[in-house]
């Protein structure tokens, strides 16, 4: 989602670090922020911030500043019309994100996307998190399609592992603001290069 569909770049390490600030722990970059994504669940990620054990408080926190700053969340280019014409071709879409499900939720709501998914599954939903592929089977399940169907588009190569490890063909989203070339099997270097792919 972050950085796949929507650039929120800026907005999601912005509310970890206002949320920080909130409860009154030392300060801390949104740079620091991005090198915890690895650790899963927000309220993981506040708890190494805080140093100190997770608290569902602090989460519902993050998750009341983030929606303060939604509107300056914006959807990348050519996303909604690609999201049409997959939805069109009758694929099953489905959102897995390392950011929690009331934050998709939020997010999706926010920018007018979240009707075009049939499931979105968060990081605070399973238990191992990217590049983990539980995320990207828990996806597959709900939709009711078997991994080795399912392509799996990321920025990041936490994204391009979780798919391969899940079976899924993993997509690199070249837009994304954390994509790296590195071990993608597959290259979209723009939403309407995704739509090729994935139905020429």
């Amino acid at each position: 989602m972050d950085g796949t569909l929507v650039d929120s770049a800026p907005v999601v390490p912005a509310a970890f670090v206002e949320t920080v600030r909130r409860l009154g722990g030392a300060p801390v970059t949104p740079e620091r922020v991005v090198e915890l994504y690895a650790v899963g669940k927000p309220r993981e990620m506040l708890a190494v911030m805080m140093e100190r054990e997770q608290r569902q408080s602090d989460e519902d926190l993050y998750h009341q500043v983030l929606a303060e700053g939604t509107d300056a969340v914006r959807v990348h280019e050519g996303v909604p019309e690609a999201l049409a014409a997959l939805d069109a071709a009758g694929l099953a879409l489905g959102v897995f994100t390392g950011n929690s499900r009331p934050a998709a939720e939020i997010i999706l709501g926010a920018v007018g996307l979240r009707e075009r998914f049939v499931e979105v599954v968060g990081g605070d939903e399973v238990a191992r998190a990217k590049p983990a592929p539980d995320g990207v089977l828990e996806a597959a399940r709900r939709l009711g399609v078997r991994p080795e169907r399912c392509a799996y588009v990321g920025d990041s190569p936490l994204d391009v592992g979780a798919g391969r490890d899940a079976g899924a063909l993993p997509v690199a989203a070249g837009w994304g603001h954390l994509f790296e070339e590195g071990e993608a099997e597959r290259v979209a270097r723009t939403p309407g290069d995704l739509v090729g792919q994935l139905l020429g």
